[in-house]
């Protein structure tokens, strides 16, 4: 059976404005050659981490259909979703939700919340009656901690930013989804509801069985939520495994930098121990057309001047590095097998 949603060595390009004479003079590589499947039977938790600019918010537009790849297929059971029936279509979109980092955008503000809630379970025929659909949304409001007697009948203006967007999540519940994709869910909510949202989306994987993709720049609320990461720079894999192993023991330098450029909550210890070397190694023109970290990179040599394989590590997870170059390269890029669907435990 095809996975639920999946894409193979997908690529986007963007181009940039015309010259004198109308030509594109520019070109952006916002992702090259991605690969990722998400089973449709087991639940999984992924992040896609990255800096702003690294890709991870194009992966999850194409995935949701919302942008075409330049290159490269993505597909849903199996059919490409750019060639879809409108039936398929109707189906991909309950089983494939979305959760967008600003909750305010997918609100009319001339509508009371409940618009938002009553909308997909009349366009999905969710409820056979008034009475049903009542009971559906009051179970998805307070399964993400909200009371339906003071939230109901409000306006968007006259709610928090987070309650706003755990109604967006209870707007996706009601849909029983196989799958939702959260785009950086909490970054424009109050850091003390962010754990609120977390532990809302954290439910749904544990106690509904819904997978997540989930974009982020914080690796910190990536550890605490995923069961497995992929780590961008600059729209390639710089490397992916299990959360632990990244977070704990990450392997490429890109990632390295990542993890110590987080702060710890310690007066007088203002950073993770470790500090990142300089780079004292000239970076040449064949080196920036080949690894993209490259030019940031202290380890850069002449064998970078092309981009390097996601090489197997011994643990299991994958880096793009060629300080791994001993090892087995991935033969075709996917990190399905790497990317897998474990739970992680509970603590």
């Amino acid at each position: 059976m095809p996975p639920l949603l999946e894409a193979q060595h997908v690529r986007k390009v963007y181009k940039g404005g015309g010259g004198l004479l109308g030509a594109d003079t520019t070109q952006t590589v916002a992702v090259d050659d991605f690969t990722l499947a998400i089973d449709g039977d087991t639940p999984s938790f992924t992040t896609i981490a990255g800096e702003s600019g690294s890709g991870k918010t194009t992966i999850a537009r194409m995935l949701l259909g919302m942008q075409p790849p330049t290159a490269g297929t993505v597909r849903y059971r199996g059919m490409d979703i750019g060639s879809m029936t409108k039936e398929q279509r109707r189906t991909f979109r309950q089983d494939v939700q979305a959760i967008f980092q600003d909750p305010f955008e997918v609100y009319n503000p001339f509508y009371k919340i409940d618009h938002i809630l009553t909308t997909p379970i009349e366009k999905f025929g969710l409820a056979s009656s008034a009475q049903q659909a009542a009971e559906q949304i009051d179970e998805a409001l307070r399964t993400v901690g909200l009371r339906p007697e003071e939230t109901l009948g409000r306006y968007p203006h006259q709610l928090s930013g987070g309650q706003r967007q755990r109604i967006t999540i209870a707007r996706a519940l009601l849909l029983k989804p196989k799958l939702i994709i959260a785009d950086e869910p909490v970054s424009m909510v109050d850091a003390s509801l962010r754990a609120t949202i977390l532990a809302n989306l954290h439910k749904l994987y544990t106690d509904f069985g819904i997978s997540f993709i989930y974009i982020t720049h914080d690796l910190t609320t990536a550890y605490q939520v995923s069961d497995k990461i992929v780590v961008l720079y600059h729209g390639t894999v710089a490397e992916a495994g299990t959360v632990e192993q990244v977070i704990k023991d990450p392997k490429h330098p890109y990632t390295r930098e990542l993890i110590h450029s987080i702060p710890v909550p310690d007066p007088g210890n203002a950073w993770i121990e470790g500090a990142i070397e300089e780079k004292d190694t000239e970076v040449t023109e064949a080196v920036i057309g080949g690894c993209r970290y490259a030019p940031r990179c202290a380890h850069a040599d002449e064998r970078c001047g092309q981009m390097p394989p996601l090489y197997r590590l011994e643990d299991g997870r994958v880096a793009s590095c060629v300080l791994y170059d001993k090892q087995e390269a991935l033969a075709d890029g996917d990190l399905t097998r790497i990317i897998g669907t474990t739970h992680k435990q509970s603590e």
